[in-house]
């Protein structure tokens, strides 16, 4: 793993979380600690002016964005199963596979949380990618973040860090990679759903289910 992917990944993760109230409170400290890890000040460059675009939508609309683009839309929402397997009877155990990796890593979920929540992934790439299981999970989230950016309308403030992710920090995924993750998925016509995609397992309010801190080298948290 490159020397800026963790923190990077960390990062990202936080803008992929729901805007909550406290969303807009985090950007300096954010914007901060990356520049801080960075040594390469152009990289850390391209994540301020992607985050940028993101914090410089009103919350309220920010939060009318998210919902439409990540709950409602199934061609970018931010579950890595459903994007793997669509409306396939298989998730359920996949759900249960990804489960036992994410405990076993010794990684903590938001209480109420599907535990193939991207972002949540993003964060235990970011810090335990010395896990053999964790790290195979890489590829998969790649080609799932490259599905995701595809499908994003260009106009979206969350398409420069779709970009970013996979120009940055993710190796784009082959057409062959690409090929084997739409042919386990069946074809579910989920376009627009008529219901929102849940957040957690149970629907618990997002406000209660904020993405773990994660913590530099020198201890700093992002």
């Amino acid at each position: 793993m490159m020397e800026h992917k963790p923190v990077l990944l960390a990062a990202c993760a936080r803008l992929l979380g729901y805007p909550g109230e406290d969303f807009q409170e985090m950007k300096e400290e954010l914007l901060a600690a990356v520049q801080e890890e960075m040594k390469d000040n152009e990289l850390a460059s391209r994540f301020g002016q992607a985050a940028e675009a993101i914090f410089s939508v009103p919350p309220k609309e920010l939060q009318e964005i998210y919902v439409w683009t990540f709950d409602w839309k199934e061609k970018t929402g931010l579950y890595l199963t459903a994007h793997e397997l669509g409306d396939s009877r298989e998730r359920g155990a996949a759900l249960i596979l990804l489960q036992h990796i994410v405990r076993d890593a010794g990684f903590m979920m938001p209480s109420g949380e599907l535990c193939d929540f991207i972002p949540l992934l993003y964060e235990l790439l970011a810090v335990r990618s010395d896990n053999v299981h964790v790290r195979a999970l890489e590829l998969r989230l790649a080609a799932a973040t490259e599905r995701i950016r595809k499908h994003l309308s260009e106009d979206s403030p969350y398409s420069r860090l779709l970009n970013f992710l996979m120009t940055d920090v993710f190796e784009v995924p082959t057409e062959e990679e690409i090929r084997m993750l739409e042919s386990k998925r069946e074809s579910a016509d989920l376009d627009e759903l008529p219901y929102p995609i849940l957040f957690g397992m149970d629907g618990t309010d997002r406000s209660d289910s904020g993405l773990p801190v994660y913590k530099t080298c020198d201890g700093m948290e992002v």
